[in-house]
């Protein structure tokens, strides 16, 4: 092949690239507008005010297509697939109690995208706010609304997978004071200090003493429930296999998700529910794999998400192992119920 042949291959292949190019980025330009338009037979979306004091709601991020999308957003309780009310605030995951909210956003570069974990008061207006090192995950406060916890990936981007690194912080809304990594915390592990490099702690649920919280530890391929003690800076294994643990609003039970052998590598969890006292676990009827750290929506109820059309639909389930599971929302994610 003479040089003007390579010239002209070369040319040829460089305007095949910039036609990919180009039909990639006006696909996705395309996509962003569509994401901009309320699709139809989507739920109905009015903005307005909401706050995190108001009894008998659910708040949550609004995953629907249209001018709300990853906006806060309430619907009632009793109603949770009704009219939506939506704020102005973007998060892209939410808790809240106690008229105290976390909210954890992406800040967007010019380059890369940054994350913030803001702390909101009861009627959504920031009280504070902190760097978060990682994409967020996982998000939660204390019944009392005096802590706040997140949890990041800082390495890797599933649980599913072995590759991964997670971090976990927990703020005390009123002072300010930030734990900003579990892993300074003293590991007590079958009765002994526990060091290893490998450490992970991520899904902080916190008990209403203002003292005591849990979450999930993995070293050595293995993953823990760990009491949590804010006071003595300790953690303590105390069962196995528990992932995204989830404290019951009285304080006896943990839902949680656990891998279970034969399931697909990527999609390895049940749901269960763990009772503290006797640590007999309950295997709750969802069938399918579930990737969230599960909600109480009252002491008989889990609710949870799953992959929907527009991202992720909420689903409940009976917490004693009975019934079957619902779809109760579509198009939502985050939930934190107002009672």
């Amino acid at each position: 092949m003479n040089l003007r042949n390579r010239i002209l291959v070369l040319l040829a292949a460089v305007a095949a690239l910039a036609a990919v190019a180009t039909a990639s980025v006006l696909h996705a330009s395309a996509r962003a507008e569509r994401r901009d338009q309320a699709q139809p037979g989507g739920p109905k979306i009015t903005a307005g005010r909401l706050a995190l004091t108001t009894p008998g709601t659910m708040v949550f991020r609004n995953m629907a297509w249209g001018p709300h999308r990853d906006e806060l957003t309430t619907v009632p309780a009793a109603d949770p697939s009704g009219p939506r009310t939506a704020s102005d605030l973007k998060c892209l995951r939410f808790y809240a109690a106690s008229g105290t909210g976390v909210c954890l956003q992406a800040v967007h570069g010019t380059v890369t995208d940054t994350y913030r974990a803001l702390i909101l008061d009861a009627h959504l207006k920031e009280t504070a706010h902190y760097d978060v090192p990682g994409i967020p995950s996982r998000a939660r406060v204390s019944p009392t609304g005096h802590f706040a916890a997140w949890t990041a990936f800082v390495g890797g981007d599933s649980y599913a997978g072995t590759n991964f690194s997670t971090r976990a912080a927990i703020v005390d809304t009123r002072t300010g004071k930030l734990i900003p990594t579990l892993e300074s915390f003293r590991i007590l592990k079958d009765g002994h200090v526990y060091h290893a490099a490998d450490v992970n702690f991520w899904g902080v649920t916190f008990a209403s003493d203002d003292r005591t919280f849990y979450a999930t530890l993995a070293t050595k391929g293995s993953t823990y429930l760990v009491r949590g003690d804010l006071r003595a800076r300790t953690v303590t294994t105390i069962h196995t296999n528990v992932e995204c643990p989830s404290l019951s609003p009285d304080g006896t039970r943990i839902a949680f998700k656990k891998r279970v052998k034969g399931l697909p590598k990527d999609a390895p969890w049940h749901l269960y529910v763990l009772n503290l006292r006797t640590m007999h676990e309950t295997s709750l009827a969802e069938p399918r794999s579930v990737d969230d750290q599960a909600v109480w929506r009252d002491d008989h109820t889990i609710v949870y998400a799953m992959p929907g059309d527009y991202g992720a639909d909420l689903y409940e389930v009976p917490a004693d192992g009975t019934g079957r599971a619902r779809r109760i929302s579509t198009a939502a994610v985050s939930p934190a119920f107002v009672r």
